[in-house]
C-alpha cells in the first residue's frame, strides 16, 4: 500500500500546472486532496475551496472551511512577473507565510509543509539583510506595506522567490520544535501554461538558452515527484532545505561553469 493512501493533503494551485500534477499523483495513491485555488480543478479532488491568495481574509476564510487535521500542506500556487508587482509579492511570498503559519494547528503528528519556490530566487544571498527585514514584519498587511514603502530593484518575481526561499530555510528549526518539517522545491523553467509569461519577463534568450543547454524544459511530473518525496516519510530528516530541480543549470551557475543568467 502506498504511504500516501488514506492521508489528507491540502494543495494550493491544484487547478493547473505542477499543482494539478501533484494532486493527480496523490489521488492515484489513494490520498484525500483538498484544493485551495481561485479556479476549479479538473482533478476529482476530495474538496475544493475557492481562495484569493492575494487577500489574507480570503485565506483565513478558506482555512476555516477545512475540517480535521492534515498530513501536509503543499503550497504550489504562484503568479508570474507579468502580474502587478504587489500581487506577485502577495501571492508568492506573503500568502505562503500567512497560509503556512495559519495552517500549523491543522497539521497532524509529524506533518509537513512543502513550498514550490523557484531558481529565479537564486540571488537571495545578496539581499539577505533586506529579506530578513521584510520577514520581520508580523502580518500579511505589514509585509505588503513594507514592500510598498521599499520597492526592490529588478523583476518582482525573482524578489518574491528570494523571500520565499529564505522564509522556508529560516523556519526549519521553529517547525522542528513543533514536530513538523518545512522544505522547498526550486524548479527552473517548466512546461506549464505560465511559461509564456516567463518569456515575457525573463526574455526568450534566457528561456530558450536553458532549453537548448538541457535539451528540454522540465515537465510538471519532474517537479511533482520531488514535492511528493519531500512530503513523504523518506524525507523525514530533511527540514528547512531547498531542493533545486533544474536539470543541472543551478549547479553550473554556482560553480562558475556557466555565466549567471540575467533576468
Amino acid at each position: 500500500m502506498s504511504e500516501f493512501a488514506g492521508k489528507r493533503y491540502v494543495v494550493t494551485g491544484a487547478a493547473s500546472g505542477i499543482g494539478h500534477c501533484v494532486t493527480e499523483k496523490l489521488l492515484a495513491e489513494g490520498a484525500e486532496v483538498f484544493s485551495l485555488d481561485r479556479n476549479t480543478p479538473t482533478a476529482a479532488v476530495t474538496g475544493h475551496i475557492e481562495v484569493d491568495l492575494a487577500n489574507p481574509s480570503s485565506i483565513d476564510a478558506a482555512i476555516e472551511q477545512l475540517d480535521g487535521t492534515f498530513d501536509a500542506l503543499l503550497s504550489v500556487a504562484g503568479v508570474p512577473g507579468t502580474a502587478p508587482a504587489d500581487t506577485v509579492f502577495a501571492v508568492n511570498s506573503l500568502a505562503v507565510r500567512h497560509l503556512t503559519e495559519s495552517f500549523l494547528d491543522r497539521l497532524g503528528e509529524q506533518g509537513n509543509v512543502v513550498v514550490v519556490s523557484s531558481t529565479a530566487g537564486f540571488g537571495w544571498p545578496q539581499r539577505l539583510e533586506t529579506i530578513r527585514e521584510v520577514l520581520a514584519t508580523d502580518t500579511f498587511e505589514e509585509g505588503a506595506q513594507w514592500f510598498k514603502s521599499n520597492p526592490q530593484q529588478g523583476n518582482a518575481y525573482n524578489w518574491s522567490k528570494e523571500v520565499t526561499t529564505v522564509y522556508v530555510m529560516s523556519m526549519g528549526l521553529a517547525l522542528h520544535e513543533m514536530g513538523f518539517r518545512i522544505n522547498a522545491v526550486l524548479p527552473g523553467p517548466v512546461n506549464t501554461p505560465i511559461l509564456k509569461d516567463f518569456r515575457e519577463t525573463m526574455g526568450d534568450d534566457t528561456i530558450d538558452g536553458l532549453e537548448t543547454m538541457l535539451g528540454r524544459h522540465a515537465n510538471p511530473e519532474d517537479i511533482a515527484d520531488v514535492v511528493l518525496f519531500l512530503a513523504s516519510d523518506s524525507a523525514r530528516w530533511v527540514n528547512g532545505e531547498t531542493i533545486t530541480v533544474d536539470g543541472g543549470t543551478g549547479g553550473a551557475v554556482l560553480s562558475g561553469s556557466v555565466p549567471v543568467p540575467e533576468f
